[in-house]
Parts: structure tokens; C-alpha cells; sequence
């Protein structure tokens, strides 16, 4: 037998039946939450031709027999969806499941649900507000919502301004936050603020509410498009309740140029790290190309809701078969 043996009960799921019937409840919920709303719900393949190029995502390889090029199971549908949304499906969602490489935790599995969907003609703000109101349902508890700017939480909760403060400052606090002082000094500014978001500021926010923290610095703005009334921030809001991150949602980029550039410097990136580097994703630079509707999209992370709906210390109280027992 090859690593170690396991308990005679490993068979056996992790979540309980109350779990299940949870789940259940919510996707029933969720479906119909869209179709009040006449969100379409779509289906895409799990299986896609480009891995990501978000250096903070690590995509999962998957050998296909007789397939000369390499596929990879996807990170998130959005790629696809927004090929839908190109050629005039309409505003869609879609439960699905997918896969991050080295990702394993209390909050996290390799595999998990995501609840992804997309608004024409929706601003941030009505986004955020379609947000606050389907998780609230999921959750059983009409929760009060606060709205804060990127540089507002981390002022609050950290005392930086996150855009002005000078690089030795940033180095500071996250050297403050357990980070060691050589490798603080030789990291790049946004690789100091997500320690110090992670780390700190986050784990405060939702306490008793759903708090959206919006307009990131445009560095981190990844496929969301520049706010107009200032290019240094990004149309992006993340949801935070008790401390856990659920949501991540952008003012979509439609400019297939400056997505392209960006991808650019996300393979730069990698390949300066030591990260895998791969090909961009041709479809949705085309689909881009051909004109994707002004909207705004969001990825929700369902097992982390129902964590919270039912109190549960693991996410792998929710799942019927984590990693360990696939």
C-alpha cells in the first residue's frame, strides 16, 4: 500500500445529511433567485485550452489521451461566459465546480463551487447591492451592508494609505505582520499589500454585516476595468462577512488590447517568479475583439457561504467528499 493507511471510516462523507439538504436548499434558492430576475443559467466546460495567467492562481493540468496540446481544468468559467456574453446571450450565471492547484485549508479545497454570474448595463454599485441581497438570502439574515473603498479599509484597519504611502512603509507593516525583513525588502508592493489585506485587515471586516471593500489600486485590477474619475483604481469590490472573503466582482474590461497587455505583464510576472507560464487564452481575446456588452460580474465562492449559513468551523463540513477522501 503506498503512503499511509487510512481509517476503516475514510469512505464515509464529511458533511453530514443536514449538510446535504443544506446545499440542497441553496442551489433551489439561488435558481430561483436568477429566474425572478431573468438571469439566464448556463453551462460551460470544465475542461478549457489556456490555464490563467493570475499569478496568485495556480491552474490544475489535465492529460487528455490523443489531445496533442495541453488543457487545464478551469480556475473560474469566466473566460467562457464572457464568450456567451459576446455573442449575445444575455445576462447568465452558472453553479459550477472548479480547481486551484496547491490551494488546501479550513476555507479552502482543491476543488469547491463557485456561483459566477454577469449583469448588462449593471454598475458596481447595483452589482454590489444584487450581491448584498442574494447572500442575505442564502444566509437566513438580513444583514446590513457598508461599503468601503479599498483605501478606506486599509487605513481603517492598518493605518497605511495604500496608495500613497512610501514602499518602506509597506515593507513595514508587513515585516510588522510576521513577514521576514530580507524578503519584505525584495517584494513588490502589491505582494506587501495582499499579506497585509490577508493578514490583517480582512480577518476585521463583516463582523456583523456584509462589508463590499471597492475600487482597488489598478494594479490589482486584473480583468476589471479603470475607474474613469481615477485611473489609479480599479472597478473590483470584494464581500467580506466574519472575516472570510465570499465574493470578487469587476466592472468588466471589454478593451481586448489592454486585457492582452495586461496578460503580458501577468506571464512577465511568472516568469520572473518561477511560475508556470502559458499560453493566453485566444478565445476570449477574440471574443473581446468581437465586442463583449457593457456589464459587471461576479465570482461567489457558494461553500464558503454555507460555512457561514451553518456555522461550520471547515469547509469541509459542507462537502460531501474533500480532497483527502475524492
Amino acid at each position: 500500500m503506498n503512503g499511509k493507511p487510512r481509517p476503516a471510516d475514510h469512505w464515509r462523507p464529511t458533511a453530514t445529511v443536514t449538510a446535504l439538504r443544506r446545499r440542497a436548499e441553496a442551489l433551489r434558492y439561488t435558481r430561483e433567485f436568477f429566474a425572478a430576475r431573468g438571469v439566464l443559467e448556463v453551462e460551460t466546460p470544465a475542461m478549457v485550452n489556456a490555464a490563467v495567467s493570475d499569478i496568485n492562481l495556480g491552474s490544475v493540468r489535465a492529460h487528455v489521451p490523443g489531445q496533442d496540446a495541453p488543457m487545464y481544468l478551469h480556475t473560474s468559467p469566466e473566460y467562457a461566459m464572457k464568450r456567451l456574453l459576446a455573442a449575445g446571450s444575455g445576462d447568465i450565471y452558472q453553479v459550477c465546480h472548479v480547481y486551484r492547484g496547491a490551494e488546501r485549508g479550513r476555507q479552502h479545497n482543491p476543488e469547491f463551487s463557485m456561483l459566477e454570474w454577469y449583469r448588462s448595463g449593471f454598475s458596481l454599485d447595483a452589482l454590489m447591492d444584487e450581491v448584498a441581497a442574494l447572500v442575505c438570502g442564502l444566509l437566513g439574515d438580513e444583514l446590513p451592508v457598508e461599503k468601503l473603498s479599498y483605501c478606506e479599509a486599509v487605513v481603517r484597519h492598518c493605518g497605511l494609505d495604500p496608495l500613497d504611502a512610501r514602499d518602506s512603509a509597506v515593507q513595514d507593516a508587513a515585516i510588522r505582520l510576521g513577514l521576514d525583513e530580507r524578503q519584505a525588502r525584495h517584494a513588490a508592493r502589491d505582494e506587501l499589500l495582499d499579506l497585509i489585506v490577508g493578514a490583517q485587515v480582512g480577518p476585521a471586516l463583516g463582523a456583523g454585516n456584509l462589508t463590499f471593500v471597492h475600487r482597488y489600486p489598478a494594479s490589482q485590477a486584473a480583468l476589471a476595468r479603470l475607474d474613469s474619475a481615477d485611473p489609479r483604481l480599479a472597478l473590483r469590490f470584494e464581500l467580506y462577512h466574519r472575516g472570510i472573503e465570499l465574493a470578487n466582482g469587476y466592472h468588466e474590461l471589454s478593451d481586448a488590447r489592454e486585457q492582452r497587455q495586461r496578460f503580458d505583464t501577468d506571464q512577465r510576472i511568472r516568469e520572473a517568479r518561477g511560475l508556470p507560464v502559458n499560453a493566453i487564452d485566444p478565445h476570449l481575446l477574440a471574443a473581446l475583439e468581437a465586442g463583449l456588452p457593457d456589464c459587471a460580474g461576479v465570482a461567489l465562492g457558494f461553500d464558503r457561504v454555507l460555512m457561514l449559513a451553518m456555522t461550520a468551523a471547515s469547509i469541509d463540513d459542507v462537502l460531501a467528499f474533500p480532497v483527502e477522501r475524492a
